[in-house]
């Protein structure tokens, strides 16, 4: 594995670690912040393929835009494409005011990512 693809890899697992506590905290959880720490591993484990598979991408946090490079080598990961268009939208849309995630919103981000991170953790060689 390239040393930038297990960068990306250790930055996404920070967020599945966040998101973890915020989705399960039984005082004040914040799901504004567990929607967005799941659109934030889910970006970071589509970088790290680009970055294995040496697919150059730019700044973005579109996980469509990042899908669509990574479907040059991962073609079966287009089925993602509708959850991952929810899932840029939670995170940008609670991160000011006007709405904000609850529960159920929060669980649907969750499970989005928790799917794809089993699919992208197989994907560059973790069977965990």
């Amino acid at each position: 594995m390239k040393p930038l693809t297990r960068e990306w890899v250790e930055k996404a697992e920070k967020d599945w670690g966040s998101l973890l506590r915020e989705i399960r905290a039984r005082k004040n959880p914040n799901y504004d912040a567990a929607c967005f720490f799941a659109q934030q591993c889910v970006e970071k484990y589509l970088k790290a393929r680009l970055a294995e598979a040496g697919i150059y991408f730019k700044k973005a946090h579109d996980l469509t835009y990042l899908l669509g490079l990574a479907a040059k080598t991962e073609p079966l990961w287009t089925s993602y494409e509708q959850e991952f268009r929810l899932l840029t939208d939670y995170a940008v849309e609670f991160r000011y005011p006007g709405a904000s995630a609850d529960l159920e919103l929060a669980k649907s981000a969750f499970k989005i990512c928790k799917s794809f991170r089993k699919t992208a953790r197989q994907s560059l060689g973790f069977f965990d």
